[in-house]
């Protein structure tokens, strides 16, 4: 599996689970894009231990959404962005997003907080189509995520870029058949995994 929305729930299952993780793939395809002088940025506090690591494996400053919800729906409000984000291109990550609106409230206060190019980076991505509209109307300039989800609707938006993680989870399976360490899959990405991923990006 990959990234469980709750690290728990691995431990409901009777049979052994390896939980994958996209950090490793996304970040190696962060580092490609020549960003300058990126910070990370969490829309709540709820993703920030992740979101440090993003920080952490890229070299980069960190911030944090001060985020509210007046009830149990997908709206809510950025009250503010915690760190400096004035001339900079910010990063904010998540583990999916399904009405893109926290994403667009917090890419629309950096904006005002003067962040230069604003990109958005999930481990999965169940848009429906008014999130991919909000999207190519927000500030956003650049969505990553992954093809864990097969969507369609995400096609339709040329700020959107699917990386596959076919090829890790076939790395993943290969080396448990040859009884070999999955350990380094969980803090990088061998270049060959990754040269296989990035080639289904256009297809």
């Amino acid at each position: 599996m990959m990234d469980l929305h709750a690290a728990q729930i691995q431990g409901f299952f009777k049979k052994p689970v390896d939980h994958l993780i996209a950090r490793p793939l996304l970040v190696k395809y962060l580092k490609s894009l020549s960003l300058n002088e990126t910070v990370i940025v969490s829309p709540d506090a709820g993703f920030a231990k992740n979101a440090r690591k993003f920080a952490a494996q890229l070299g980069a400053s960190f911030a944090i959404g001060d985020k509210t919800r007046s009830d149990h729906g997908e709206n809510a409000e950025i009250m503010e962005i915690i760190g400096d984000v004035s001339g900079k291109d910010a990063v904010i990550v998540d583990d999916f997003s399904i009405s893109a609106g926290t994403v667009v409230e917090t890419a629309k206060l950096l904006k005002k907080r003067g962040a230069k190019k604003i990109i958005a980076c999930f481990a999965h991505i169940p848009l429906t189509e008014k999130g991919v509209e909000a999207i190519e109307n927000s500030d956003i300039n650049l969505v990553i995520s992954t093809d864990s989800i097969n969507n369609d609707k995400v096609k339709k938006s040329s700020k959107i870029k699917i990386i596959s993680v076919a090829p890790l989870f076939a790395e993943t399976l290969k080396r448990m058949q040859s009884r070999d360490s999955l350990s380094q899959l969980f803090n990088a990405i061998p270049e060959e995994v990754y040269t296989a991923s990035i080639s289904f990006m256009d297809d």
